[in-house]
């Protein structure tokens, strides 16, 4: 059976991308593979759980709505504090059309914002709200 080895996030700038999510994640840089690998991967420190990122040079732009983003948790941190920091490493909060409406929302699910990286790169967090 397969099984996801990585992540890859389309960028312009593979080493402002991947500086970015070694901040935003508490990753690492995964160190070179072979002789001459210029990849850009990140990836959890050893023995922590969680996906590694790549981030492949692309002249694309970021998509608007994409179809695939990443969801990080903000765990025990107030949303609010998390994505203060977010923004602090240069994320930027995006107007995002498709929140639930009040009332709509599931009372079992976490409230979110969606960010974009430094990239453009679309991404939500999750956690509980400061008045939780």
């Amino acid at each position: 059976m397969a099984a996801i080895a990585q992540i890859s996030l389309g960028v312009d700038d593979p080493d402002r991308a991947g500086a970015f999510w070694i901040e935003a994640l508490g990753y690492v840089r995964r160190p070179p593979r072979w002789e001459g690998d210029e990849w850009f991967v990140v990836e959890p420190p050893a023995g922590e759980p969680g996906s590694a990122i790549a981030m492949d040079a692309s002249g694309s732009p970021a998509e608007e709505f994409p179809r695939i983003h990443l969801d990080l948790d903000a765990g025990d941190v107030p949303l609010d504090a998390e994505v203060a920091r977010l923004v602090g490493l240069g994320a930027r909060q995006v107007d995002w059309p498709f929140y639930p409406a009040p009332g709509e929302r599931h009372p079992d699910d976490p409230p979110y914002v969606v960010l974009a990286d430094p990239e453009g790169n679309r991404f939500c967090v999750s956690g509980r709200s400061a008045a939780a």
